[in-house]
């Protein structure tokens, strides 16, 4: 059956010739802008960001790339017919069923209905070959290991909760639905027993997700502490305010003392990520800000307190 072509590279927005990094760039870019939680009720949004998925998965793998950029929409059913070194030219027939390298084994299993798993184990005999004793045991087969990267917002990833994943596996498609535990770090690995690839006769592997963090438009990430800008007229610097300061959570208030110039950090205590009990802190930098237009009121007032202040920046 004919499987419909997407250009990966269109859907990123780069070259077919983008380096590695420049492929994650786009992909973080376009994450953030299409992601569910940003866009709810969106379906076009949402198809999107399951697309920009999809070409990621493939396109950050230098094996499925390879595959992908030679076979374009079958590339997926070219992972099937990947031999082990050495084997890419050999070819079985038995029983009217073919046999390339990748399925060496398969081939025995078909030859000697499964006796030979342990093929080339000496048995009780003291010869290596099949013993007369059944001496042989059946070798379990597991399938391997997947991974792919779980993107989260700083938001998600402190509130923890249930997400779906979709990835893309030598089978096509699939999506699952994942627990994200509260607070989870950037880097941290979760485990998906039996979600893997999967072997005739055998179990599948497993898959791990590897949680990395969008970026995000206030809060830069410090360990488990997060730091952001906090803006402020000349004159709530000077004479103090209360203002409001964004957290993950939403807006707090709070105090800030006369005199305080740009560069200044006040610290929130447990408003940064990790679990419950063990949260890092949020760092609020002063950043005062002036009008770069004045109307002539305040062009006189302002001309009026450089006259009368005996305040000197540069001493």
């Amino acid at each position: 059956m004919a499987v419909a072509y997407k250009d990966y590279y269109k859907l990123l927005g780069v070259d077919r010739g983008a380096a590695a990094a420049d492929i994650s760039k786009a992909y973080k870019k376009l994450a953030r802008k299409y992601h569910p939680d940003l866009n709810p009720g969106d379906k076009k949004a949402e198809e999107k960001f399951k697309d920009i998925n999809e070409a990621y998965e493939v396109l950050k793998d230098p094996e499925k790339r390879k595959l992908y950029d030679q076979l374009g929409p079958n590339w997926q059913h070219g992972q099937q017919f990947q031999g082990e070194p050495g084997f890419e030219n050999v070819h079985f027939t038995f029983n009217g069923k073919n046999y390339d390298g990748s399925g060496f084994s398969d081939f025995f299993d078909a030859l000697f209905g499964g006796r030979f798993g342990g093929f080339g184990q000496q048995g009780r005999s003291g010869q290596f070959g099949p013993d007369p004793f059944g001496g042989f045991t059946q070798r379990q087969r597991r399938g391997s290991d997947l991974e792919t990267e779980l993107t989260l917002t700083l938001e998600e990833a402190q509130r923890g909760g249930r997400r779906s994943v979709t990835l893309q596996t030598s089978r096509g498609a699939k999506t699952l639905e994942v627990n994200v535990p509260a607070g989870i770090r950037d880097g941290a690995k979760l485990r998906l027993t039996g979600q893997g690839n999967s072997v005739p006769g055998g179990t599948p592997g497993d898959l791990f997700l590897r949680v990395r963090y969008l970026p995000h438009n206030t809060f830069k990430v410090d360990g488990d502490d997060l730091l952001c800008d906090l803006p402020l007229t000349p004159w709530e610097a000077v004479l103090g305010a209360r203002v409001e300061v964004p957290t993950l959570e939403g807006a707090v208030e709070m105090q800030i003392p006369a005199g305080s110039s740009s560069g200044r950090k006040f610290r929130l205590r447990g408003k940064g990520l990790g679990s419950v009990g063990k949260r890092g802190d949020l760092l609020a930098r002063v950043m005062v800000r002036v009008p770069d237009q004045l109307n002539d009121a305040e062009r006189e007032l302002w001309d009026k307190l450089a006259e009368t202040s005996s305040f000197k920046a540069r001493q």
